[in-house]
């Protein structure tokens, strides 16, 4: 694709954040667009609604999809690529591609993507900073799953530009172009309610360096089975580093890259060891480009992201943590080994139709009483207490339906010194629109405790 849109027809699918400033770029550059989505045109943003008065035309509610037949197709992340309607189009000749493909084929600067199953915010938000310690921060952009739409300040960028850009599945589904440093920080199973099993979900990730050239770098995870196995498939001349493994690795208390120590553990603001492995991803990703006294700067004054053990509170001797970015087994059970204590968690969410067998020993170790809610709340249960590690009712069960609910059992079974932590192993959308939204409720009602 060029930046030319001149005489093309554009449909725009989902009206989300993302598309919503790519109308606006292809209207800048010529297009005849077609805004279509599943909501009626009356549901929509009054900004999204604007667009009209601009001469974009709207097919809205049940039949959004019906005579798709523009020169280019450009599918919110959520909608699988391989629809009929899809289909039937790009039979008939249309391109079909997505906002973020079109911003790798026209970005000018140097970029680097994350993706993972896990960390994949910290990571980019470390690497992201670090760049920033560096060369200042109006060289340095960041977009893709976190940030804004990058497509609208592709005019701030050359080739001595950072682009930073936290990938997920849906986006890498159908990349066809690779960033200049890919880093994957863990594969576990994840988003099979989207992916059709978990080969298609592995096969999305390795979009993420599938097409990369001589001279990009990869980062992996030598910890991580599934992803230290990609390193077979490296592109010819790509530089191949390992963090948890002879690139990155922790040592005696300290962070080392290829035996230079970077900072001690003890350092580091934020906690957990699943903290310093997104570090070490970081660090590998950046050396060269990154001074190490960067880091150490940054290991020393980095709180942490929103929603990612974000400490809240504490009242009473009771500290709250809002942790609602773990949207899976995983990510709970490296929230819960941060604390040295055995704490109250809050689980339960949609249903991604993952197993959670794997969460149930974690809990069982680091947790003294689990509160279950959600649509999963009852798998969750029965796999903790299946678990050959559940014994004699420990951890305590508590299940509240309700999620304001199970927030307030939380608190009143807190005593001083216990730590409360909503860390849900999954996503949100069975009562909240995402998991900011379910995290900003739960900061909301520990605050009017």
């Amino acid at each position: 694709m060029s930046a030319d849109f001149n005489s093309k027809t554009c449909a725009v699918i989902g009206l989300g954040i993302s598309n919503t400033p790519l109308i606006e770029y292809l209207l800048e550059h010529g297009a005849s667009v077609t805004a279509r989505d599943k909501k009626l045109f009356e549901e929509l943003p009054e900004g999204v609604r604007s667009y009209e008065k601009k001469g974009v035309r709207f097919i809205c509610g049940e039949g959004y999809l019906d005579g798709l037949s523009e020169d280019y197709i450009f599918r919110s992340p959520g909608i699988r690529f391989d629809i009929p309607q899809f289909c039937r189009a790009v039979e008939g000749g249309s391109v079909l591609t997505s906002e973020m493909q079109l911003f790798f084929e026209l970005c000018p600067a140097k970029i680097i993507g994350v993706t993972g199953s896990d960390g994949k915010t910290t990571t980019t938000t470390l690497i992201y900073k670090a760049l920033c310690g560096q060369y200042g921060e109006e060289r340095v952009f960041l977009g893709g799953n976190i940030g804004a739409p990058l497509l609208p300040r592709l005019s701030e960028m050359n080739s001595d530009s950072f682009a930073v850009v936290e990938l997920s599945s849906f986006q890498l589904h159908t990349m066809t172009r690779s960033p200049d440093i890919s880093v994957i920080t863990n594969v576990s199973p994840n988003h099979l309610d989207y992916h059709r099993g978990m080969d298609e979900y592995i096969d999305a990730k390795k979009h993420i360096f599938k097409f990369q050239k001589h001279g990009s770098v990869l980062v992996l995870n030598a910890g991580n089975t599934i992803t230290a196995s990609f390193a077979e498939e490296t592109a010819p001349g790509c530089d191949c580093r390992f963090f948890c493994g002879d690139y990155t690795y922790e040592r005696d208390g300290a962070v080392f890259c290829r035996g230079r120590r970077i900072f001690n553990d003890s350092e580091v603001l934020l906690p957990g060891k699943h903290n310093l492995e997104n570090y070490m991803a970081a660090i590998a990703a950046l050396d060269g480009l990154v001074e190490d006294s960067v880091f150490e700067k940054l290991a020393q004054t980095f709180g942490g992201v929103e929603h990612r053990c974000e400490f809240v509170r504490e009242l009473n001797g009771v500290r709250y943590f809002n942790s609602s970015i773990d949207s899976s087994p995983t990510r709970t059970s490296a929230a819960l080994s941060a604390f040295k204590d055995k704490v109250i968690v809050i689980c339960g969410g949609y249903d991604k139709h993952i197993p959670f067998e794997p969460l149930a020993e974690p809990l069982c170790s680091h947790a003294k009483t689990v509160v279950l809610t959600g649509a999963t709340a009852g798998k969750i249960r029965d796999a903790l207490v299946s678990s050959r590690k559940y014994v004699n009712g420990a951890p305590e069960i508590i299940e509240e339906p309700d999620f304001d609910a199970a927030v307030k059992a939380a608190s009143e079974c807190a005593r001083p010194g216990d730590t409360v932590i909503l860390s849900p192993a999954c996503a949100s959308f069975d009562a909240f629109k995402n998991f900011e939204e379910r995290g900003k409720r739960f900061k909301k009602l520990i605050m009017e405790l």
